[in-house]
């Protein structure tokens, strides 16, 4: 094997998928295929890094190019995800050189990941094989988080699509509420995601463009949560406004910073599993103010709303992917594409490298100065922040009423090395 002919490229997506992860496959699928004299075949992880570890790899060149193409408009991760944290290479020396085997029986001289922070370290610690290992390796972590939590980059790719979705339902939901407050519920509950950052929790705000709308309270990770406080500002509100919408992160801590929702259980990576904290907050309520309510956990439902997903996001995800392999080809190992901000309006930005070292196990939360003094909204800054990033949109093609999504072939490449056992 000599490093001047291609080499051909694994690609694998990792974390909770998004409405638009796909995009960022289809931004390096598409790009690789420019780059023959670099870049071979690309192959797939099936359901991530654990598809390397068990040589169970994609050959994307057996897909037809419309299957590609319609990566673009279709939400989940097409060839599987996982949440698997390699540990460290004193630790587990025998997972890396399993990974090394792989790498070598396939010819793959080029690594991206698709993911958020846990999947940045991964793409770091690979970006190091080269040195530790002595194989030659360039690792490029393509950035995904509908938290947008990844620092550096302005907003992560995944974020203002669930931004959008989370708006789009509150305000829909409060207009449905309002409408029954009289007579019925008076108070809204809507569970997001967010275990340490509240910024699915701010989009939900964008929903209020004047006093009295929809979410009138919201509850951040970032503020510390006080029961009575909490209450007293409802009691308010239903008396002020006949109902309250209220907008909350899955990851509100109580003063002594323990989840209000937390289950006892963790997941793979190691993070607290948390249960529900919407009903939670809706019995609280109905059993201290007597208000009848309703809650809803968007769950899934956000992350996977790719027939609402925002033009923003679209154009950002694919081109964090696109940027991802013009840097592998140029030989930059351990860096990963960041959309920098230039100007808010109109929104203007570019994609540049960012150093795996400054962005693997960091988390970007919410600044202050973006919630309200109070502790129950956004400011107008967050706003200026947030609105750009869910504008535009990019609707898929329909057929039957339904959106058309795609399934991928994902035909198997022929294994050359003994079984594997996680």
């Amino acid at each position: 094997m000599t490093t001047s002919s291609p080499r051909n490229a694994f690609y694998a997506q990792s974390g909770g998928v998004t409405a638009v992860i796909n995009i960022s496959a289809q931004g390096v699928i598409e790009t690789a295929r420019k780059y023959p004299k670099k870049i071979g075949k690309v192959y797939a992880g099936r359901n991530g890094i654990i598809g390397a570890l068990t040589e169970d790899l994609i050959d994307t060149s057996k897909e037809p190019l419309a299957n590609i193409k319609a990566l673009g408009h279709t939400p989940a991760g097409a060839f599987g995800s996982c949440r698997y944290k390699l540990k460290s290479l004193d630790t587990n020396r025998r997972e890396y050189e399993r990974l090394i085997d792989v790498f070598k029986a396939h010819n793959i001289g080029y690594f991206f990941y698709n993911g958020g922070g846990d999947s940045a370290d991964t793409c770091l610690k690979i970006s190091q094989l080269s040195d530790a290992m002595g194989y030659p390796l360039t690792a490029v972590h393509v950035p995904k988080t509908v938290d947008n939590d990844l620092p550096i980059t302005d907003c992560s790719p995944g974020f203002g699509s669930v931004a959008k979705y989370v708006a789009v339902s509150m305000r829909e939901a409060g207009l449905d509420v309002v409408s029954m407050a009289r007579t019925s519920t008076k108070v809204f509950v809507l569970e997001v995601m967010g275990r340490h950052a509240g910024w699915i929790t701010a989009a939900c705000g964008l929903a209020a463009e004047k006093v009295g709308d929809a979410p009138q309270i919201l509850l951040f990770p970032e503020i510390a949560f006080e029961p009575q406080k909490f209450l007293a500002r409802v009691d308010a509100c239903v008396k002020k406004h006949g109902f309250c919408a209220i907008g909350v992160s899955e990851g509100i801590r109580n003063i002594d910073g323990k989840f209000v929702s937390e289950s006892g259980l963790v997941d793979a990576f190691g993070h607290a599993q948390l249960g529900g904290v919407a009903p939670f907050i809706a019995d609280m309520v109905k059993r201290e103010l007597k208000l009848k309510n309703h809650w809803a956990v968007a769950d899934y439902l956000q992350r996977a709303a790719r027939h609402i997903a925002s033009k923003t996001d679209v154009l950002q995800s694919y081109a964090v992917g696109k940027a991802a392999v013009e840097y592998a080809v140029k030989g930059m190992n351990g860096v990963m594409p960041a959309i920098k901000r230039i100007k808010t309006k109109p929104y203007q930005w570019e994609v540049i490298p960012a150093p795996l070292a400054d962005v693997a196990n960091q988390e970007k939360k919410m600044p202050r100065d973006f919630i309200t003094s109070d502790g129950f909204h956004i400011t107008q800054k967050c706003r200026n922040y947030l609105q750009p990033l869910i504008e535009g949109e990019a609707y898929p093609p329909y057929e039957n009423g339904l959106p058309r999504y795609v399934t991928l072939k994902n035909v198997a490449v022929k294994k050359k090395l003994a079984a594997f056992l996680l």
